[in-house]
């Protein structure tokens, strides 16, 4: 029996036939007594979207308020991807990152987690069931509801993971892998197969887009497998 955690960024959910295709996926490599959580990302452009809404109503929209706002557009994500799910047979159930037990910070838009309690993952995991978490928002002390930045949804997979003692966290992104440089300049750059987490830490400092480098550094603290797949291609 595994415990894994499988992160979808944006462009991974974007359309229901992208969900529907990794719920297909998911059924289709699980082992029998898997545990599986899922950590997702706003549907594409939803985020962008959504700040440009903010900026015609308030150029200086309070962090706040703006929190609140970007934080609907995982809840759409996860309730979509626990429906699909359902619409296979399999029993599968949301959580908002507070739901989840992500515990940060009060520094809103750029929110720090703190904590992972996540006694309702545990349980839904206990019935049978897949676990869909909104990546990227978590909940004060105070009970206010904070993001934490861009690619906040590998930080929140890799809290996750660590909460769960997970044996692996697995990150769906639209790359096949970390290369070492980006192949789409450098048609030389190779894949590589391992890579350590302070090399990786590097390449996500200097500006490598495929992990964030707050979700590294977590996953070095709590020794937490991180593994890059393309969401793109069948397995």
């Amino acid at each position: 029996m595994a415990t894994l955690v499988k992160k979808f960024g944006g462009s991974s959910v974007a359309t229901p036939e992208k969900m529907h295709g990794i719920v297909d996926r998911i059924l289709r490599e699980r082992q029998p007594d898997d545990r599986i959580v899922l950590v997702v990302s706003a549907m594409g452009d939803h985020t962008d979207d959504l700040l440009t809404l903010a900026a015609k109503v308030n150029p200086e929209m309070p962090k706040r308020e703006l929190d609140m706002l970007l934080a609907t557009g995982e809840q759409v994500s996860i309730a979509l991807m626990a429906s699909a799910f359902c619409a296979k047979g399999q029993p599968a159930v949301s959580f908002t990152g507070a739901q989840a037990g992500i515990k940060t910070n009060d520094k809103h838009s750029k929110a720090s987690i703190l904590d992972v309690q996540a006694c309702q993952v545990k349980q839904a995991l206990d019935e049978g069931k897949i676990v869909i978490v909104a990546g990227f928002q978590g909940i004060t002390d105070l009970g206010q509801i904070t993001t934490l930045g861009r690619g906040g949804s590998d930080t929140s997979a890799v809290a996750i993971a660590a909460s769960m003692h997970a044996d692996l966290c697995q990150i769906y992104t639209d790359v096949d892998g970390v290369y070492t440089a980006d192949p789409r300049k450098i048609p030389a750059a190779r894949k590589l197969d391992v890579i350590s987490y302070d090399e990786m830490l590097e390449l996500a400092t200097l500006g490598a887009q495929v992990l964030n480098n707050r979700s590294v550094e977590m996953a070095k603290k709590y020794h937490i497998e991180l593994e890059v797949l393309s969401s793109l291609t069948r397995a």
